[in-house]
């Protein structure tokens, strides 16, 4: 089959297979939880930079295996660009991240009362979060059935079931405080046409002519692969606020891109 169709369950087995034997036990479990995130079926060519991203925010740094987590899952996606299966490698952007001193429950409350969203983000939010819930009560179930099998020792689908348990049980507490402190920003036309969370953006790169386009959300509502950027990220932070027309400056690495506001949809 060729590389830029295979699936990531297949490039998974590949991987680990190529692995020694005693290797490739210890990261089965993070390298095939990975790839059941985003689906055995997934194209391998058609992951991007913002889901490995997205997937590294999911892991808890405070968990005693987050290390070999993120060791396993980052050599995989090596071996992926090796094998010429994945176009980038896209294991830079797996970054260990530093584990954060957890507030006590009463300050995160009073830390999550304001939090604003598009009605439209509060809609996916709680759609995502019943979605949730039905698979958390489908990872009871394959907990309960892997553990019928009484080999404890090298019981990987056990392990697996509980490790998807934990990040869903997770997901759905965030979602479910996050949905009640919500703050919906009200739809109601503006007097100026300027920027501000909820609108959708159309750049125009000044030196290329390309353009992109936006919706500049919260920073509880970001999606990258949808077009969704925070209002806190540092294109977020340039364009809200200003209007049809201007041009604004974002420094990158490679150094200044400017942009023109070719157009505000609300």
């Amino acid at each position: 089959m060729a590389g830029k169709n295979l699936s990531l369950g297949e490039a998974a087995t590949r991987f680990l297979a190529s692995l020694p034997s005693e290797e490739g036990k210890v990261s089965q479990q993070e390298v095939y939880g990975f790839v059941r995130w985003y689906g055995w079926e997934r194209p391998v060519s058609g992951l991007t930079a913002a889901e490995v991203v997205y997937f590294a925010e999911r892991l808890s740094s405070s968990n005693a295996d987050y290390e070999k987590k993120v060791e396993s899952i980052r050599a995989f996606l090596t071996h992926a660009k090796k094998e010429e299966w994945s176009k980038t490698n896209l294991s830079v952007h797996l970054k260990a991240k530093k584990a954060k001193t957890r507030l006590p429950i009463s300050s995160r409350r009073v830390a999550s009362q304001k939090v604003s969203l598009t009605p439209q983000g509060y809609a996916e939010l709680k759609a995502e979060l019943e979605e949730l819930k039905k698979r958390h009560l489908q990872a009871i179930e394959e907990i309960r059935r892997a553990a019928a099998d009484k080999d404890f020792r090298e019981n990987a689908p056990l392990e697996a079931a509980r490790e998807q348990h934990g990040q869903l049980q997770g997901r759905i507490t965030e979602l479910e405080e996050i949905l009640k402190s919500a703050v919906i920003i009200d739809g109601q036309p503006k007097t100026a046409l300027k920027v501000a969370v909820g609108d959708a953006v159309l750049l125009q790169d000044t030196v290329s002519g390309e353009e992109l386009r936006y919706t500049v959300v919260s920073p509880r509502e970001v999606d990258p692969s949808r077009g969704k950027i925070s209002s806190a990220s540092p294109l977020g932070k340039a364009v809200i606020g200003r209007s049809e027309g201007e041009v604004v400056e974002i420094a990158a690495p490679a150094g200044k891109l400017r942009y023109q506001i070719k157009r505000i949809e609300r």
